[in-house]
């Protein structure tokens, strides 16, 4: 692909993790999208490190790559994948760059937004904070580099296991009755954003973007709504109840999009996807 052949083309890197299984069907069915991983099943084989291949021409590169762990050394997988997305954008071409950094970096709280002080616990919020301060140094006159804070994502988050499972889901118990609280995308949400995001100017999109449906939703109802029982027990001293994000920055960029708000609507979203919907 030359020139304007790019136009709309993504390259999205490690598609094969639980969140590129999820959202890459959906994706490719709007755009051309070349779904790359470590490993076949891809459209290219691209690793984390080494020579890249040739790659092709393309507009946008989303960054699905990335540790989870709050192991300091694997979270620090993270800033080196930032640096290789960036490479991935100057060998391909692409003029922007959709890096996914999580709500982790706030810490606890609500109504979190863009402007408010980072507070992460624990290695993966502290990895996912540090990535985004090197990539607020990577911009260049070729590509705009973007952050998205993403919410838990339905099916993609450490719930999910055991919303796949048959038996009770066990959630933590707070104080005052209630059990955890978190802002949440459905991922079929999620891949529609990044697709509306793409077709900006990338110029005009700010440094980081807050992603979540725009009411936080407990965990309980989630899991009640994939049709499981709860079973509660006492949340430790180093739990976090609540998690919530402003959603004012994303809701001003792209005012049209018309997100799934109640959790049956987000677990019938993420099972529309699963089954190849």
């Amino acid at each position: 692909m030359h020139g304007e052949d790019r136009k709309g083309v993504i390259i999205a890197t490690g598609a094969q993790g639980r969140l590129g299984r999820l959202i890459c069907g959906l994706l490719k069915s709007q755009r051309t999208v070349i779904a790359t991983a470590r490993r076949p099943p891809a459209d290219l084989i691209l690793q984390g490190d080494g020579p890249l291949p040739a790659l092709p021409r393309c507009h946008a590169v989303l960054a699905l790559w990335g540790g989870t762990s709050n192991d300091p050394a694997k979270a620090r997988e993270n800033i080196a994948l930032a640096h290789r997305s960036r490479a991935v954008a100057e060998a391909s071409g692409a003029r922007l760059v959709i890096h996914l950094s999580s709500a982790a970096v706030y810490g606890p709280g609500l109504d979190l937004r863009e402007t408010d002080a980072l507070h992460p616990l624990g290695g993966y919020g502290r990895a996912k904070a540090q990535m985004e301060r090197e990539i607020a140094g990577f911009d260049s006159d070729q590509a705009r580099h973007v952050c998205l804070r993403l919410a838990n994502v339905v099916g993609a988050d450490s719930l999910a296991p055991a919303l796949l499972g048959e038996g009770p889901v066990r959630l933590d118990r707070f104080p005052d009755g209630r059990g955890p609280l978190r802002s949440y995308i459905a991922p079929g949400d999620l891949a529609r954003i990044v697709l509306a995001l793409a077709d900006l100017a990338p110029e005009t999109l700010p440094a980081v973007i807050n992603v979540a449906a725009p009411l936080p939703v407990s965990m309980a109802a989630l899991a009640r709504a994939a049709g499981h029982d709860i079973t509660w027990v006492p949340a430790p001293q180093t739990a976090v109840q609540e998690v919530g994000l402003n959603t004012e920055r994303l809701q001003a960029l792209l005012p049209a999009q018309h997100l799934h708000r109640t959790a049956p609507d987000m677990i019938a979203d993420w099972r529309h996807l699963r089954s190849g919907g």
